[in-house]
């Protein structure tokens, strides 16, 4: 669907864009993730044809964004971090003036807007002038633009900043309810919002992409261990013993709780091992209730600030993965000689 080849934006001596590269499929929400002035917008004024690049070429579907930027653009709807209206007119009047350059035929103009408005719910806003609306429903409005002539590919940079809680929850309904029909590249620095949208995530950092995955992909190649927590009231010799003979532990520590006569135990586990059924059952045959027992696994919030302040560790970690393949492969050789 878009092939970004080897991308490069200068501006003097500061690289805004790095050799980025990288292929977008048809059918999925990607969410392009990035910590502020990590290059989110400049990559994609670059593949909306808004900024020429440096060197390296973006192809949208197999049409190049500078050589064919009609045919390219054809397949794409944008929304710019700031919305691209004009203030002065009504909601009905700018959706038709955009309808005509984007060229939809007159006799499917009225329909398709109407249908649009009503996708995005602003119908009720029709004969309202821009200015007059709040942000939310200004959002809105650049999202129908973006939508006229159902683009096969919809980008958005930041379409959520400045919006109250509602405001955005909104937003990520109706990116959601596009994504059924298209494809959409979804720029952002809030966590919380790449992960309730979107199905493959890009992070890009310093100008590079350091990561391109799905949400759950990347917890699991970042995570070394999972955490448990417990607070278990008993005896101590009762709780060291009874821990002592359940195996599949990496480390396992004990603290003096502040309840009264109860042990902090805090426990790290290989990431496929889950010990807390097993936990429960050793306890509770020793009558030493479990008070309090927390499971944490690496979130996307981890993963983002690890890779940004370290853009290597993807890569060592793909290579510990490939040394512990090599050594299972090599333990099962010998077993079987």
């Amino acid at each position: 669907m878009i092939q970004v080849k080897n991308l490069v934006k200068r501006y003097g001596d500061q690289k805004a864009v790095d050799n980025l590269s990288f292929t977008i499929e048809k059918g999925q929400i990607y969410g392009f993730l990035g910590p502020n002035g990590a290059g989110k917008s400049t990559t994609m004024n670059i593949m909306t044809g808004y900024l020429a690049a440096t060197e390296g070429e973006v192809l949208i579907d197999g049409h190049n964004i500078l050589e064919e930027p009609e045919e390219a653009k054809r397949h794409i709807g944008y929304l710019p971090e700031i919305p691209p209206v004009y203030m002065d007119m009504t909601v009905g009047e700018y959706l038709r003036f955009v309808a005509e350059l984007k060229k939809i035929p007159k006799a499917e103009r009225e329909k398709q807007i109407d249908d649009i408005m009503e996708l995005v719910k602003i119908t009720d806003m029709e004969h309202r002038l821009i200015k007059n609306l709040s942000k939310g429903y200004r959002q809105r409005v650049g999202l129908a633009q973006a939508v006229i002539g159902y683009p096969d590919i919809i980008i958005l940079d930041e379409p959520t900043v400045g919006l109250d809680p509602k405001q955005i929850i909104e937003i990520r309904e109706l990116i959601k309810t596009l994504g059924k029909n298209h494809t959409i590249i979804l720029s952002s620095h809030i966590l919380s919002e790449v992960s309730a949208v979107c199905d493959y995530i890009m992070i890009i950092s310093h100008g590079k992409l350091i990561a391109s995955d799905t949400p759950e992909n990347l917890s699991e190649m970042m995570v070394g261990s999972n955490t448990l927590e417990l607070t278990v009231k008993g005896e101590r010799g009762t709780i060291v013993s009874e821990f002592a003979s359940i195996p599949g532990m990496d480390a396992i520590n004990y603290v003096d709780s502040e309840e009264d006569g109860c042990t902090d135990v805090t426990i790290q586990t290989p990431k496929n091992v889950d010990l807390r059924e097993e936990i429960f059952y050793k306890m509770a045959g020793k009558n030493c209730p479990i008070l309090k027992m927390h499971f944490t696994t690496i979130s996307l919030e981890d993963v983002f600030l690890e890779l940004t302040q370290n853009p290597d560790l993807l890569e060592q970690k793909d290579e510990e993965a490939a040394e512990n393949r090599d050594d299972v492969a090599a333990d099962e050789k010998s077993e079987v000689e």
